[in-house]
């Protein structure tokens, strides 16, 4: 209990830290914003401490969102428990998730060839013919197919939508090229960094509070515009419009206190680290790296399909490294140089 009132009497202060890092000469004022090569702009996440996870119980989850069955609100035992994360140094975030215009300039200037293409078995996407019931798992996409890939996830997309079908080593060759090209270190966020970032100093389900509504200002995620495609789900969709039945562009809702948008929802992002349940238990205070090991990789956020629930700051997902889906893009961080 300690530790936890010592990091949360921090948090009023934690959106400051900027201001006095920049004045303590540890990063020049000038450097608070930059923009790179590509066009992303990089925000600067100040160090500080945060308490990482939930000790919402499914009796608490109960209340907010009653429209789910308890096995679901049980089903979140990963988010646990709730310890406290302090990061010593500051790091930059981009502001936006990685655009279809931007991954496009990379793969022409790097050569890359994302997997969807190089392996031939394509990706996911939205076909309003398809019946989920057909696919073995029940996927509410079809795929994988050569059809589909990040320049094609079945509904239109213009450059500043968030690229999608890109898949873990997509992302780390994206960081490694920005890396060579630009003599600076890029990378996926640790889950720590993502979470950290994603909350801005709150301590609610969302940066913007408590109730799922509040996302229908900050978040692209499944409303009532989502809804027309999967009626079924209609009891788990917002009920307001955000005009967006699939991916929006990057930065249409308002940001969190860090200045970045789309933590919530728009596309899941994927993070550096390997998914382990008990990590939490044994997770060590400063700047965690999480699991030296793993199988699978934790994305983080939620998407323009995701149900509130799974839109929390807290919620943990995780696909292997080279999954390819119609709901997962990219969003990068940039190391502050010494």
């Amino acid at each position: 209990m300690k530790p936890a009132v010592a990091v949360s009497s921090r948090l009023g202060a934690i959106v400051v830290l900027t201001t006095f890092l920049s004045a303590c000469g540890t990063v020049p004022a000038s450097q608070e914003a930059m923009q790179n090569s590509l066009g992303m702009q990089m925000v600067l996440i100040p160090a500080g401490e945060f308490m990482m996870g939930s000790d919402a119980s499914p009796q608490d989850l109960a209340h907010v969102f009653p429209q789910y069955e308890e096995r679901r609100l049980r089903d979140l035992t990963d988010e646990v428990p709730m310890h406290p994360v302090r990061f010593t140094r500051p790091f930059y975030m981009a502001r936006h998730e990685v655009t279809v215009g931007q991954f496009r300039r990379f793969l022409q200037a790097s050569g890359h060839v994302p997997q969807s293409i190089a392996d031939g078995t394509g990706g996911y996407g939205y076909n309003p013919a398809y019946d989920p019931a057909s696919s073995r798992r029940g996927d509410a996409f079809e795929g994988r197919d050569p059809r589909y890939s990040w320049q094609n996830p079945g509904f239109e997309q213009a450059d500043d939508h968030p690229v999608v079908n890109v898949t873990w080593h997509d992302a780390q060759a994206l960081a490694r090229w920005l890396s060579e090209t630009e003599g600076r270190r890029y990378r996926l966020p640790t889950e720590a960094e993502w979470e950290y970032a994603c909350r801005a100093g709150t301590r609610t389900h969302y940066h913007s509070g408590d109730d799922p509504a509040s996302l229908s200002k900050v978040a692209n995620v499944f409303d009532a515009d989502s809804v027309a495609n999967w009626t079924k789900w209609k009891q788990f969709a917002l009920s307001s419009h955000d005009g967006y039945p699939f991916t929006s562009p990057v930065g249409q809702f308002a940001p969190n206190a860090f200045g970045l948008h789309d933590m919530h929802g728009n596309v899941w992002e994927w993070t550096a680290d390997w998914h382990d349940e008990t990590y939490y238990a044994h997770s060590p205070l400063d700047n965690p790296p999480g699991p030296a090991e793993g199988s699978v990789k934790v994305r983080r956020g939620g998407s323009w399909h995701t149900w509130p629930l799974y839109a929390r700051c807290a919620y943990r997902n995780w696909n292997s490294p080279d999954t390819r889906y119609t709901l997962v893009g990219i969003r990068l961080v940039m190391e502050v140089q010494d």
